[in-house]
């Protein structure tokens, strides 16, 4: 017993609480660590915004994170390292040679535990609170060790070039957008966001990856008036039309002059007979082409967020699409570019059966087949790929490489497609289900 006091001296215990200081400091850097590269910063943003100094400094460190990690980093090293080696000496002082294995054990522990599980975990489910906490503090280690860091960052750059591997500081690790879709789908998962939730904002991120061509109603579906039919015959039309604009063309559908809107025909008429007691007989003067607004045309390849602004610039809402060479391809109107975010937009006049999908129970699913891949994908929460085209018809003929026949079965994508009806060449309806 007598030989053992000497060794648990003054420096035993000087060496104990630098120890345990430095175990304390190993857990902050740590902690920081975590709690800075998990804080979300658009929490910290709306905390800033409501006067939070600490987010505020939180943001701007953690715009350079690579500055910010190198500083923690080396920060955490130099504690753990003189910590081990302060140990390793004190043990071997009291235990010999076996000490070194001895410290080895218990610094590992230590460091495990109370250095490196405990405070990483109050980080990451208090990551923004925490990250204002430290954010001070490591700002200043920051300053401290920015030229170390930087000296460390220029050689590992100059290691990595050497193995072909470039770094562009100003790159985002992850896009906001895809980190944006990504917590809605795991959000939705988890059974957190609901289902027409993520869909409207994931279509509103996607309106400037999608372009006209993929919503517009084709021209065969396009109601005209001929400017050189009968004015009773083009009020009729008017008059059973589900839709308020009608294009206007002369001899050819290419051709088009002008586009009516219903109103302004029922008032011109309406003004050329007269009032409620003018003649009928009048019309047989009336020139459609009076009422008729100017086209306006837009490219097939305009994205959508861009084809919105111009409507809301314009105050119109609808547009004649046209490929390349002029030819019409289509129609838009803002309604089409809306229902891309808050999914089918319908009133007392629009068809019943547009675009229906109809399950049944043996897990079927019958699609028309001009109804888009993407109202599809809402609708029945799928994900077939529309890289390749616009609808569900079209995919199939895609895949196929042939114009199938009515009771013609596929199978691609995970899913099994049965063609059911048809219109001419044009697949009418489709019976799909996941394989």
């Amino acid at each position: 017993m007598e030989p053992s006091a000497p060794i648990l001296d003054g420096a035993f215990w000087i060496s104990s609480s630098i120890i345990l200081f430095l175990l304390v400091l190993s857990g902050f850097f740590s902690g920081s660590e975590t709690a800075l590269t998990a804080a979300s910063r658009g929490k910290l943003r709306a905390q800033a915004d409501k006067g939070s100094r600490g987010a505020t400094r939180a943001l701007k460190i953690t715009e350079d994170n690579e500055r910010l990690i190198g500083s923690v980093l080396l920060g955490n090293n130099l504690v753990n390292i003189l910590a081990a080696s302060l140990a390793t000496a004190m043990f071997t002082r009291l235990f010999g040679e076996s000490g070194v294995a001895l410290a080895t054990l218990v610094m590992t522990l230590l460091v495990l535990v109370f250095a490196e599980v405990l405070p990483k975990t109050y980080a990451i489910t208090n990551a923004e609170r925490a990250a204002a906490l430290v954010s001070r503090p490591i700002a200043l280690v920051v300053l401290v060790f920015a030229p170390v860091v930087s000296a460390v960052r220029l050689f590992v750059r100059a290691v990595l070039r050497i193995f072909g591997v470039t770094i562009d500081p100003d790159s985002n690790i992850l896009a906001v957008r895809e980190e944006i879709a990504g917590a809605l789908q795991l959000g939705h998962s988890e059974g957190v966001v609901e289902k027409e939730d993520r869909d409207r904002i994931l279509g509103a991120l996607d309106l400037r990856e999608r372009v006209v061509e993929e919503i517009m109603l084709h021209r065969s579906g396009i109601e005209m008036i001929d400017a050189q039919a009968e004015p009773s015959d083009i009020l009729e039309q008017c008059l059973q039309s589900n839709h308020t604009r009608l294009p206007v063309y002369r001899d050819d559908p290419e051709n088009i002059i002008g586009v009516v809107h219903a109103k302004d025909l029922l008032r011109a008429m309406y003004k050329l007979i007269g009032g409620p007691d003018g003649e009928a007989a009048a019309l047989k003067n009336f020139n459609v082409v009076s009422v008729a607004m100017k086209p306006y045309f837009v490219p097939e390849t305009s994205t959508l967020d861009e084809q919105m602004r111009q409507f809301l610039r314009r105050r119109t809402h609808f547009a004649l699409v046209v490929d390349e060479y002029g030819s019409l391809q289509g129609l838009i109107t803002l309604e089409d570019i809306l229902e891309e975010i808050v999914g089918e937009i319908t009133d007392e006049f629009d068809p019943d059966a547009d675009h229906h999908v109809t399950p049944a129970e043996d897990g079927h699913h019958y699609v028309d087949g001009a109804m888009t891949i993407r109202d599809l994908n809402r609708a029945t929460d799928w994900s077939l790929p529309d890289d390749e085209a616009n609808t569900v018809a079209g995919l199939v003929i895609h895949e196929a490489q042939m114009i199938p026949t009515p009771g013609q079965v596929f199978s691609f994508h995970g899913f099994r497609f049965e063609v059911m009806a048809k219109d001419g060449n044009r697949i009418a309806q489709l019976k799909i289900r996941p394989l």
